[in-house]
């Protein structure tokens, strides 16, 4: 029997793209990938799209992927992130197509205009099922009535990857951001609420480990020598998941204050690791981390707060640390998610055949 073909629609520059790809072909799929962001990905056929620099030009781009997908005839189309993959998914008119939405195409883009809002509805509606990696996500895409079933199915965590230390083993008291250098991230508070800190506990060997890259690296790179944090700060940029466990392993912290956020994939892999997370007061958070750990977002003075509690109570911390890396282990396997997606899949292609596309 001919192994189910399926054609992903994504960035292939995304980690994301790149696990999702590995665990369906783990899985004995044929895993294509109709991207405008090329990367390597072993034993993955890809179909380029000329390069978007707007997003106008995802509109553009309906032709190009629609044929791409006629000439691959795959089993399931899938593609992730609704008001760009998910667009053009729509527009090939192929089914089954699954749509997977991450975070800020429906919590915020579609709310920049009346125009945006209709066409991410009119997306999501062509879709025969819909995914997201929080109750939020989900509870979003409720609100555009979909004929689609819409399931909880998120990233999870490689346990053979990411797993707790022994505390002990941990030097100081130090911090990890993994999240990307952008406006929605919020780095410079975590920067700030570092240098509080230190302010408040001068003799505490504090430090602020950077991860994940970005547009602003040169405006908080000015930020860490104007607040005199050179020394206690480490930009590392994007790694790989091998040099992303190594620091984590140094940690006894992780920091993510986003503005707006689905569930995220370094909250979990910090969180299986061992480590104590303080986050952002989302809902996708609060389904995994008690109240007393969740801050408002740009509100550097309540981080200092809640890490000055942490770092002067080491025990609270290792105790919040190894309750979360036993709730990733009951919950957060990527296996078990990835488990559920392909039966998922297998539930679409058993289903009574391929609907007309609605104009």
């Amino acid at each position: 029997m001919r192994p189910i073909h399926l054609c992903l629609l994504g960035d292939a520059t995304s980690p994301h793209i790149q696990r999702w790809a590995r665990e369906m072909r783990a899985r004995q799929y044929r895993v294509s990938l109709v991207t405008a962001r090329p990367a390597p990905i072993d034993g993955v056929e890809q179909h380029l799209l000329r390069p978007v620099r707007r997003s106008a030009q995802w509109l553009l781009r309906a032709g190009e992927a629609r044929r791409a997908i006629e000439n691959l005839a795959p089993d399931i189309v899938h593609a992730h992130y609704t008001t760009s993959y998910g667009y053009l998914g729509a527009r090939a008119g192929r089914h089954p197509l699954v749509m997977t939405a991450w975070g800020s195409d429906l919590l915020v883009t579609p709310h920049s205009n009346p125009w945006m809002r209709w066409l991410t509805g009119w997306t999501l509606r062509r879709a025969d099922l819909l995914t997201g990696d929080s109750q939020s996500l989900v509870d979003a895409a409720h609100g555009y009535h979909p004929t689609a079933l819409v399931h909880c199915i998120h990233w999870g965590v490689d346990l053979a990857r990411f797993a707790p230390v022994p505390w002990d083993a941990k030097p100081g008291f130090e911090i990890v951001s993994l999240r990307s250098w952008e406006p929605n991230y919020n780095i410079p508070t975590i920067i700030e609420a570092a240098a509080q800190l230190r302010a408040r506990q001068p003799t505490l060997p504090v430090h602020l480990h950077l991860l994940g890259g970005g547009s602003q690296e040169t405006a908080l790179r000015e930020q860490v020598a104007r607040l005199g944090l050179s020394q206690m700060v480490t930009f590392h940029g994007r790694l790989d998941d091998a040099g992303m466990a190594r620091v984590l392993a140094r940690c006894k912290v992780s920091v993510s204050v986003p503005t707006q956020d689905a569930t995220s994939v370094s909250v979990l892999e910090s969180m299986a690791c061992g480590l104590a997370v303080v986050a952002t007061q989302l809902q996708a958070n609060a389904q995994w981390l008690d109240s007393r750990w969740l801050v408002p977002d740009r509100d550097s003075t309540a981080l200092a707060d809640t890490l000055n509690a942490l770092a002067q109570e080491s025990a609270t911390a290792q105790t919040t640390g190894q309750r979360n890396a036993a709730l990733i282990q009951r919950e957060g396997d990527r296996q078990l998610q990835m488990d559920r997606m392909d039966a998922l899949y297998r539930q679409l292609l058993q289903g009574p055949g391929t609907r007309a596309r609605r104009n």
